[in-house]
């Protein structure tokens, strides 16, 4: 190939690639505006999230004076602390919807990578974290949803922070009705005894992936099911959290 040929097929390629972005430039998720950018999201829509910046309990993340509340004082639960980058209210219950019954899974890359730069950056304790473990799914919902959300976000924040991804130590060995469905009680209930682990954690820091926390009681069985196993410590890494009351 001469060399004025080859000039001409890399100029004509600088300028196709602009071109080609400003064809396929993406819409954003929740405004449909003309400027997704690439976390899917304008930057108006992305302001107007219900960021979770409040005070809060360290420990399990709702509302309070930035002190442990009242609630983990009187009946601590089995995790140690819970980090959680928004509040599960609208539009993020919307997008969140989407992502886990829609199968939009390239939101799992936008959650990802919201939760590293806004969350585990000012994260101190986060060079102590051995192991992310994603909340695991009954084989039989597996099959049905074709995919496990959390552990689609684990594998990005895996890979963002160098921590490694363990998804086959801990099981989830009983299927049980969805959490979302049941009232307080009957959550703890249903969830006891649904996991297994069948590895020795002794001394372990582990961080739990989940989408989204709504009551507690999974991630608190999981945190149980884990310390039982010897983790020295559990946190949890939420997308979201529910902020109405507390539950486990």
């Amino acid at each position: 190939m001469n060399i004025s040929l080859k000039f001409k097929q890399v100029l004509n390629a600088s300028l196709l690639k602009p071109l080609l972005a400003s064809f396929f430039k993406p819409y954003c998720l929740l405004c449909v505006a003309y400027e997704g950018g690439e976390l899917g999201l304008c930057k108006a829509c992305l302001s107007d999230l219900p960021w979770h910046s409040a005070p809060q309990c360290p420990q399990c993340g709702l509302l309070s004076n930035g002190l442990i509340c009242g609630s983990c004082l009187n009946l601590p639960p089995h995790f140690d602390a819970t980090y959680s980058l928004f509040s599960y209210d609208f539009p993020l219950d919307s997008l969140m919807q989407h992502y886990k019954y829609r199968n939009m899974l390239p939101l799992a890359s936008a959650f990802a990578s919201l939760f590293h730069s806004y969350k585990l950056n000012g994260h101190a304790g986060i060079a102590n974290i051995d192991l992310i473990i994603p909340m695991p799914m009954h084989r039989d919902r597996l099959k049905v949803r074709g995919f496990n959300q959390a552990l689609e976000l684990a594998r990005l924040i895996s890979k963002s922070t160098n921590i490694n991804l363990d998804y086959s130590t801990c099981q989830r060995v009983k299927f049980t009705p969805p959490q979302a469905s049941l009232p307080l009680k009957e959550r703890i209930k249903n969830i006891r005894g649904a996991f297994s682990c069948q590895q020795n954690l002794h001394g372990k820091n582990i961080a739990i992936i989940d989408d989204v926390m709504t009551s507690g009681a999974s991630l608190n069985e999981l945190a149980k099911t884990l310390k039982e196993a010897g983790a020295a410590h559990v946190e949890c890494w939420v997308i979201a959290r529910t902020l109405a009351k507390s539950n486990y």
